[in-house]
Formats: structure tokens, C-alpha cells, sequence
């Protein structure tokens, strides 16, 4: 099967975390059955060794250069354009600051020329390059990594918003833009059941598969020996506005309170690209950030207990899934275990879950206190991830929509 795989993100070396390493793993499973053609766009980091490794991983790759006034936001009245476009033709400035008309004209003439069967959109944003008429002539995919509206409503619900008027205008802008592009594809593919559950009211005709993220296990290994201590750990992309709120809501809310009962605690913030406000917690006592480090798993190993404190993103969390895998014991908000099933009758406890200050304070102390307790919660969600969360589970899965 020949399959045109769109992705506006450059989805290599697949450490560059976010919605790249699902890319990236699911192209390289199909790879190994299919013809994957991936058209990409080139980021202003992305080295030519980086090209050149991605090339080897696919049939074909087809780079374009990333829209040069995309890269940034300039002044009232461009917003304000920007505003008035969104509202008339219905589509964010998200997707149309990526938006390559020379990267629409090659998928145009390659789709015109019947060189695949299967054209997949690697995220929403992508949805752009897909006219309807696409699908009379063949399967038409998007995978949507985390419905906009979802996360949109639930930023707006929390207090987490980075601009609560401007998002209040947007929300039944982006309702509408979610429902119209849903409709153009043969099938819908998400990571958890609660954005299928939404994606379903808006398009009740549409096939909608939930595939979660997965693991890649040799890069995650689970670790040899438990290090005691009072060391807590948070990875991610430190330039994602999610994580950003995550780790300064804990910083000021929790990590004080627990330094008064455990006074040599430390939290090593670890993931590239600090925005300045992580970038100022350090000063803060006991705090690290790192920036972009070459091994994620060696801090995970290291440290006592990871955190996952997100009060806003919707999906499912590669970090805490790659800490799962690890072995490191998990305290984490309902969001950051959004799609897993970790506690709850007749369920074996596989992270403790907290959402208020106090209830982070309680779980973190308990696995501070209880080698035994952070043993089981090691076990059993390495367990989980390996019979659930596999990128070759979620390659099969995914091989089956293209196939069906």
C-alpha cells in the first residue's frame, strides 16, 4: 500500500518529545509493510544530519520550508486580520500560520496523480491539505493528537487560559471548525475515548478509533533499583504552554509545603527549551531545570517519584506513559492520566492520583515514606505499558485503520 503521510511538525530525532514521537513511531511501523511518502515542513532547528536520518525511515521525503511570517505574531492589527479571517472562512490562525501553498500544490498533484491510496493528516493542523473531494478518490485519515475545542473548553474551565477573552471568542469558532474538518475524512483516529466521545456529537456519521500513545521500551528501560530519596522529576517539552503552567503551578502551590516535611527535596524540570517563567524557577530552593538533555530516562531513573501536575492538554501523555514504562512511581492530575486506568475497584494500583495541593502533598509523602508502596506502583505500570501501550500495538491498530 502506498500511503502520503502530512506532517507540518518535523517528526525527527523522535526525543524532540510533543506530537512528533506519535509521528514518528507510527510512520516507522508502517514503513516496514507500506510505501510511506512523508511530506514535512523544515523547523528553524531541524539540522541536516536530523533530514537525512528521517530520509532513511521512509520511501520518500518531501520537505518544505515552514511560512516565514508564521513564526511569529506582529502587532494589534495583524491579530485583529488574523481574527477577522478565522471568523469568515472558519479556520484557526494555528493552521493557516503553517499553511504552504507550494506544500498543497505537490500533495494536489500527487493525490491528482493516483501515486497513493491512503493520505494520513499527522494532527489536526494538518486537515488543511485535505480538500472533501479527496475522499471520492481514497481513504482520507486524520489523527488527531488532542481535540482544539476540548482543549480550548477545558483551559477556560480551569483559569489555565493564556488569554481568557480572546479564548471565550474563539470557543464556538473552534467548535465549528472542529465539526466542518471532521467531515471531509473517511476515518478519525484519537488518543483517548473522551475525545472520542466528543468528536462523535459533532460528526455522528464519522468512524472514530481511539489509539493511544506508546512506549518505545528500549529507549525507556525499566529500572534496575529503586534510588530512595527525596528526588522529584517532571519531563516534558518546557516550551508547551500545558507544561508550563504544570510545573509553575507546583512549584508555588506543592513543592514548598512538601519541603517543610521533607527540607532536602528536589524537582529537576527536565525538557528543552525553557520558557523564561520555568527558566525563573530556578531560583527557587531545590529546583533544576535542565533544558534539553540527551536521555530523558537516565534523570527518570534517578529520581524518587515523577510528577505529572497538568491542570490543562487534552490526550494521552507520552511523559507519563515513558515514566510508567521506566518504573518510576507516578502522582499525577486526572489530565496528566487522561486515557489510563491506573486505580478504581478491582483495578491494581498502578499511580496515585492528585488534583489539589493537598492531595499531591499526601501522595508524594507516602511514596517518600514506603519503598514497598513505590515497588508496587513500578511494577504494576510497566506491566500496563507493556501489554497496552506499545508503539507497536498502536502500529497495528493503526495499520488496520489505513488497511480497512
Amino acid at each position: 500500500m502506498n500511503i502520503l503521510m502530512l506532517s507540518s511538525t518535523f517528526p525527527y530525532p523522535p526525543t524532540r518529545g510533543g506530537t512528533q514521537v506519535r509521528t514518528f513511531n507510527l510512520l516507522k511501523y508502517l514503513s516496514q509493510s507500506h510505501a510511506i511518502t512523508l511530506v514535512t515542513q523544515h523547523e528553524s532547528d531541524v539540522t541536516q544530519t536530523e533530514i537525512s536520518g528521517l530520509r532513511e525511515c521512509v520511501d520518500q521525503l518531501v520537505v518544505f520550508e515552514r511560512p516565514a511570517d508564521s513564526q511569529e505574531t506582529t502587532g494589534i492589527l495583524k491579530k485583529i486580520q488574523r481574527f477577522n479571517t478565522f471568523l469568515q472562512q472558519g479556520t484557526p490562525p494555528s493552521v493557516l500560520n503553517r499553511y504552504s501553498t507550494e506544500m498543497q500544490e505537490w500533495v494536489s498533484n500527487f493525490v491528482e496523480a493516483k501515486k497513493c491510496d491512503v493520505i494520513t493528516c499527522e494532527h489536526s493542523v494538518n486537515e488543511i491539505y485535505v480538500p472533501a473531494h479527496f475522499q471520492k478518490h481514497l481513504k482520507t485519515v486524520v489523527n488527531i493528537h488532542s481535540s482544539v475545542y476540548g482543549t480550548c473548553r477545558n483551559q477556560l474551565a480551569t483559569g489555565t487560559s493564556e488569554n481568557t477573552l480572546r479564548d471565550k471568542i474563539n470557543l464556538p469558532l473552534l467548535r465549528r471548525y472542529e465539526q466542518r474538518y471532521c467531515s471531509k475524512f473517511s476515518k478519525i483516529v484519537v488518543t483517548t475515548q473522551e475525545d472520542q466521545i466528543q468528536l462523535q456529537a459533532f460528526s455522528p456519521n464519522s468512524e472514530i478509533t481511539v489509539i493511544p500513545n506508546g512506549v518505545d521500551l528500549v529507549s525507556f528501560p525499566y529500572r534496575t533499583t529503586d534510588p530512595g530519596g527525596n528526588r522529584l522529576v517532571f519531563i516534558g517539552a518546557m516550551d508547551n504552554l500545558a507544561n508550563i503552567d504544570a510545573v509553575c503551578f507546583f512549584s508555588s502551590q506543592i513543592l514548598p509545603e512538601i519541603q517543610k516535611i521533607y527540607p532536602d527535596t528536589t524537582f529537576d524540570i527536565v525538557g528543552s527549551r525553557p520558557a523564561p517563567e520555568v527558566l525563573a524557577l530556578q531560583h527557587q530552593p531545590g529546583i533544576n531545570v535542565t533544558g534539553k538533555v540527551p536521555s530523558m530516562v537516565e534523570y527518570l531513573h534517578q529520581s524518587t517519584v515523577c510528577i505529572v501536575p497538568m491542570r490543562t492538554g487534552f490526550g494521552i501523555k507520552n511523559k507519563t506513559l515513558e515514566a510508567m514504562a521506566a518504573g518510576i512511581p507516578l502522582v499525577a492530575s486526572d489530565r496528566g492520566l487522561e486515557g489510563l486506568v491506573v486505580d478504581g475497584n478491582n483495578i491494581s494500583l498502578r499511580a496515585l492520583r492528585a488534583n489539589e495541593p493537598a492531595e499531591y502533598i499526601c501522595a508524594i509523602s507516602q511514596l517518600f515514606d514506603s519503598p514497598q508502596l513505590r515497588s508496587e506502583l513500578s511494577r504494576k505500570a510497566r506491566q500496563l505499558v507493556e501489554t497496552e501501550f506499545t508503539w507497536d500495538i498502536a502500529g497495528k491498530r493503526y495499520e488496520q485503520v489505513c488497511l480497512g
